[in-house]
């Protein structure tokens, strides 16, 4: 599976803390990252990350073409819905992306960990099915 990785500032932490629990659920897909993110999990998990512009050059549009283009299975966005400073990326055009092409979202830590369980016991299979792709190589 293609998984999209964002996190507002405020919440970097949290998805660094959230990589390194799921890390044995994650290393098995092709992640994908707006460009601060990324440099945060790969600096503190060791994880595979394609890094897109950071979100205030257009990462999280980058992030949304490929939504578009049905290239990402599944989107984690840690969003900071109090403090969302202006240059962070906005979550709405990517819900309703997600929501036209299908793509299971989270915007919160509770509903992300019910999807990467539920990526575990393969209940988004479906997906490949919707986005055949080869399947990355175990290490």
């Amino acid at each position: 599976m293609n998984i999209a990785l964002i996190a507002h500032d405020k919440k970097k932490e949290l998805m660094i803390q959230f990589c390194i629990a799921y890390k044995g659920i994650l290393q098995d897909h092709v992640l994908y990252a707006t460009g601060t993110t990324g440099k945060v999990i790969i600096e503190n998990t060791g994880l595979d990350v394609y890094r897109f512009l950071s979100g205030p050059q257009g990462g999280d549009q980058q992030i949304g073409a490929r939504i578009a283009y049905n290239e990402i299975d599944l989107v984690l966005f840690f969003r900071d819905p109090l403090n969302a400073e202006s240059y962070e990326p906005d979550v709405f055009p990517l819900l309703r992306l997600c929501d036209m092409h299908n793509i299971p979202i989270a915007t919160n830590l509770a509903t992300a960990e019910v999807l990467i369980q539920g990526l575990k016991r393969g209940d988004l299979d479906w997906r490949d099915v919707v986005n055949p792709k080869k399947k990355k190589e175990q290490k």
